[in-house]
């Protein structure tokens, strides 16, 4: 019996790594999973979202669209 007493904490301690660490991996899995379709349902649309509301190319700069910063 003192051999479970001695081997208990370390047990449990091992246990809850193991959970702890499974639904990390799991949590990572599944963000990964959701990257991926989110990747492929870009792709499949062309990149359309790059796209500004008038159908030209979204460069991400000021250029052109009469706003000033000076």
């Amino acid at each position: 019996m003192e051999y479970v007493a001695v081997l208990l904490p370390s047990l449990v301690v091992g246990l809850l790594f193991w959970f702890a660490m499974k639904s990390i991996f799991n949590a990572d899995k599944s963000e990964r999973q959701a990257e991926a379709r989110a990747q492929a349902e870009a792709d499949a649309h062309g990149g359309e979202s790059n796209h500004g509301p008038n159908g030209s190319p979204n460069t991400g700069t000021n250029a052109g669209n009469g706003s000033s910063t000076n």
